[in-house]
């Protein structure tokens, strides 16, 4: 193994760096009960509140590595000797948190950092009364490189990618090579060039007969949320070189069983939340704190794999298995035509916004929130020609800052905004009426002004419980107007199914009698006007899992009735995507699922009752494109234009889309048949 080249020390401090921030978040989520650890505390200056994404963040990699962890010290309870070995410990609590479990018989922790790192840490233990008195028999600050050592627990200083250095220094410090050993590496191997990491994980099947190696780290770099984590991560200048070469699960497993391990299981961090970790503990999880970031969770999850592979008769134990999931992951059907995706010149970035077509070629936005923050804005879209514009508008009345409201084009060329939030804790309760006079006979391109009412509509016959991700819809019943609601969530973190009906001409809640078994509750689903009724796709349900069906709302003699459709082959599930009808055929538009690859458009037949699945070639768009909490407008039966979009990517920064953009339809055949 060739010496490491010192132009390397700066990317080595830059990644003992992410050592602090990771222990600072494990902190916060701690300290906000989604697990006990009443150790970290002691590694960090003061506790720092995260946000709730974080925090979840941080609770799913704690939980998968404690989750291996344990059945580890589980099977190997009868052995005289075990070790744990981890690789890039940082400043992790694991050795104090298991020793206080009272689960480390006959067992020793091994931790092995930079020395500067392991040097930091034997001074803070050192200098901790509660940290020491965990300890016995303490020998510290030796020669290096063991800077820590008690009958249980050794801390040494050196670089894992020196494989003789360590060697040299495990020894020194008692290791067993023969003992049954896990070897930790939590987000460590993936800040080496692969030549070195390789290295690390045959050196520990050729040297240890009898082990077992966990690994959480990243995966699927090249998605719109793959290119943003990269990108944090080398303008920390601590690059991800893992991703280019074992970019997904199937690829790390091969890499270990090439490189001499016998086992190999790895599960991305959806699979592990929803099929190792029971439901009751989800569902506390879940309700920890306000919530409102499904779409970037997901992401995440996806993006990050939990991973064992075995040796020896480590071998014959089930560590990590594949679980029964209530995840149903249908693999897409593509059509081999894939959907070209244009850029519009024109700056309209946000996420959660709402829109309207109020007539051909103007676009109502409404609310939303950008990275200045959640904004009560309106403005228009506007085509003349070929060219789109943006328009700021001053509206003559308050709509209030919302975020995954509805807006609902209505006949008179006007709108209704309906719900939305402005935080988790405060969902908007009002119901605005939006009109532009005049509309269609208006040139607007050059004007300076436009006027916009906004005026609070008071409905009568009851009210619905305010919610955001919702979906109205317009219906008729009875050669009547009637806005359909149905689904979202509300301040509760309850997931709503229930029907509501808004007759227009009076403003009024009414009763409609409908028949047959109603889809699941859920939200950010997506609902279109369909023969005078309604058809509903996806979203997702209570169980936090995304829904794939699709349902109709049929008119009938007295109402209407509900009707699901067997599509095959299914649609994949999903959610946060937008839908349009053209002629009998349902377009289905972005959105998030938990396959490998990013939603393009799916288009289903209400008819033959089939479907098949469009990429998007968005080779041209110099950004990435994310297409959730977005908002989408079908300006004609060739193109669907898609606007604003995008979300807080964990802790890798936000990226809204900057940019509208156009899908080109042309390629679908006959859609309109």
């Amino acid at each position: 193994m060739p010496l490491i080249n010192k132009k390397k020390l700066g990317k080595d401090t830059a990644v003992q760096g992410t050592n602090d921030s990771s222990v600072v978040s494990k902190v916060s989520a701690a300290a906000q009960g989604y697990f006990l650890d009443v150790y970290l505390q002691h590694f960090v200056c003061k506790v720092s509140r995260r946000a709730p994404l974080i925090n979840r963040g941080y609770y799913v990699r704690w939980r998968a590595v404690d989750h291996c962890v344990r059945r580890f010290l589980e099977k190997t309870l009868d052995c005289p000797k075990r070790q744990i070995l981890s690789l890039g410990a940082g400043f992790d609590s694991l050795y104090f948190r298991l020793h206080s479990c009272e689960i480390l018989t006959s067992a020793v922790v091994f931790e092995v950092d930079f020395p500067d790192v392991a040097r930091r840490k034997s001074a803070l233990i050192n200098s901790n009364e509660t940290l020491r008195e965990m300890l016995d028999s303490v020998e510290q600050c030796l020669a290096e490189p063991l800077y820590f050592s008690s009958s249980q627990y050794r801390l040494l200083g050196v670089d894992v990618r020196e494989l003789a250095q360590m060697e040299k220094a495990l020894d020194l410090a008692g290791f067993v090579w023969t003992a049954p050993t896990l070897i930790l590496s939590e987000v460590v191997l993936t800040y080496m060039e692969t030549k070195w990491s390789d290295s690390v994980i045959k050196w520990a099947a050729d040297y240890l007969p009898q082990s077992l190696i966990l690994i959480y780290e990243q995966i699927h770099p090249f998605d719109p949320f793959g290119q943003i984590m990269q990108e944090h991560f080398r303008k920390l200048n601590s690059a991800l070189y893992a991703l280019q070469k074992y970019p997904d699960i199937e690829a790390q497993r091969i890499r270990f069983l090439d490189n001499g391990w016998e086992q190999c299981v790895c599960l991305d961090m959806n699979s592990f939340y929803f099929g190792l970790v029971p439901e009751v503990e989800r569902l506390k999880i879940e309700n920890l704190e306000p919530f409102d970031e499904y779409e970037e969770w997901h992401q995440k999850c996806s993006h990050y794999f939990i991973l064992t592979a075995s040796r020896g008769s480590l071998a014959a134990h089930e560590i990590l298995f594949l679980p029964v999931s209530p995840l149903t992951i249908t693999s897409p059907s593509y059509s081999p035509i894939s959907l070209l995706v244009r850029t519009i010149p024109v700056s309209t970035e946000g996420l959660g916004m709402g829109s309207a077509c109020l007539c051909p070629n103007v676009v109502l936005l409404t609310g939303g929130s950008s990275k200045g923050g959640r904004e009560a804005q309106m403005g228009l879209l506007l085509k003349n020609k070929d060219n789109w514009n943006f328009m700021k508008v001053a509206p003559s009345g308050d709509l209030g800052v919302r975020l995954y409201h509805t807006v609902s084009a209505i006949p008179g060329k006007s709108a209704i905004v309906l719900g939305g939030r402005a935080s988790p804790l405060n969902p908007v309760k009002t119901i605005c009426k939006i009109t532009i006079d005049p509309c269609c006979a208006l040139d607007l391109e050059g004007q300076d002004n436009v006027e916009i009412g906004v005026q609070q509509v008071v409905c009568e016959g009851g009210s619905s419980v305010p919610r955001w991700r919702h979906t109205t819809t317009l219906i008729s019943h009875k050669g009547k107007d009637f806005l359909f609601l149905f689904g979202g969530k509300n301040e509760t973190q309850e997931v709503l199914g229930e029907s509501n009906f808004m007759d227009l001409s009076q403003n009024r809640w009414t009763e409609v009698p409908v028949e047959g078994a109603a889809p699941e509750a859920r939200f950010s689903h997506s609902a279109c006007s369909y023969k005078g009724g309604v058809v509903i796709f996806g979203g997702l349900g209570r169980r936090g899992v995304p829904l794939g069906d699709t349902t109709l709302l049929k008119p009938t003699n007295s109402g209407f009735c509900w009707q699901r459709l067997d599509i095959k082959p299914p649609p994949v599930a999903r959610y946060s995507h937008t839908a349009h009808v053209i002629g009998d055929k349902l377009l289905v538009v972005g959105g998030v699922w938990l396959c490998l690859h990013v939603p393009g458009v799916a288009v289903i037949n209400l008819n033959t009752h089939s479907s098949i699945e469009y990429r998007l070639d968005a080779a041209s768009v110099p950004w990435p494109l994310m297409l959730h909490s977005f908002c989408s407008e079908l300006t004609s039966s060739k193109e669907i234009l898609l606007i604003g979009g995008g979300g807080n990517c964990f802790s890798f920064g936000t990226h809204l889309n900057p940019q509208p953009v156009v899908v080109d339809l042309r390629p679908i055949a006959c859609l309109d048949s």
